[in-house]
């Protein structure tokens, strides 16, 4: 018959989403730099960007699972998404190799940054005890990613309410993780910029915790989707897509640890 689906792809209608969240990109980035600037409406843009991010979101990701549901998402179309997430990640893995690469720099070569005046202090600085709260903080993420595993498992063979209950744990973990390193912020001896230390520190710390709220955020969307019943155990990429960002989120901070 002419017009036939003869192959296992998923040929995408045309859609407006990608424009709108290009667009919206663009406006929030802007926003951004007006505010850092200081310039008038900075904030104004900003949050309408932020706004057309957060619709593309839902309307882009509720046009996936609707895709999902009427089976266009075939073994080759799911192949390919794990492919997409993995170099996703890669990408994030090579984000914070720049942080790490920054911070050694910083320890092995520091009289190449001597000439600059006032970098550094007169006397050493105050040091966070790693063994203290970022100790807690590696316990509490190492058990989130047992309990996301357990929440797998259980979805793999079918058990949904091992599945609501691993997912209930991990994110309660993941808001304690932040709650923790709000509180470490709050009480740190030393403040933002000022030394090559502070700075590394905050800016490769404080982009993990980024990544932390949007895994929680990740893993809070799924939850809502299993107590709708959306996840098989033959077809639950968006869980897995969450799982594998999860653990990625634990390795980084064990390096950062």
């Amino acid at each position: 018959m002419a017009g036939a689906k003869n192959h296992d792809y998923h040929i995408l209608p045309p859609d407006v989403w990608p424009f709108v969240g290009a667009m919206s990109a663009l406006t929030m980035t802007s926003g951004g730099v007006l505010t850092m600037h200081k310039l008038a409406g900075g904030h104004a843009v900003f949050f309408a960007g932020l706004l057309g991010v957060i619709l593309t979101f839902f309307s882009w990701f509720g046009k996936i699972i609707k895709e999902a549901h009427a089976g266009d998402h075939t073994p080759v179309v799911q192949l390919h998404q794990r492919y997409g997430m993995i170099l996703f990640i890669a990408s994030e893995v090579m984000f914070f190799v720049g942080w790490f690469w920054a911070f050694f720099d910083f320890s092995l070569f520091p009289t190449a940054l001597a000439p600059i005046e006032g970098l550094f202090p007169s006397k050493g600085i105050e040091v966070m005890n790693a063994f203290e709260l970022p100790l807690l903080n590696t316990l509490i993420l190492l058990c989130s990613g047992t309990t996301v595993t357990w929440a797998h498992h259980a979805l793999i063979h079918g058990d949904r309410e091992g599945l609501k209950k691993g997912l209930w744990l991990t994110i309660v973990l993941g808001v304690l993780f932040s709650s923790i390193q709000a509180y470490e912020y709050a009480h740190a001896p030393f403040e933002f910029g000022g030394t090559p230390y502070s700075s590394g520190f905050y800016m490769a710390t404080g982009f993990h915790g980024f990544h932390v709220l949007v895994g929680t955020i990740f893993l809070i969307v799924c939850l809502i989707r299993a107590y709708k019943g959306d996840f098989t155990p033959r077809q639950h990429f968006g869980f897995e897509a969450a799982a594998w960002y999860w653990h990625f989120v634990d390795v980084v901070w064990l390096f950062l640890f």
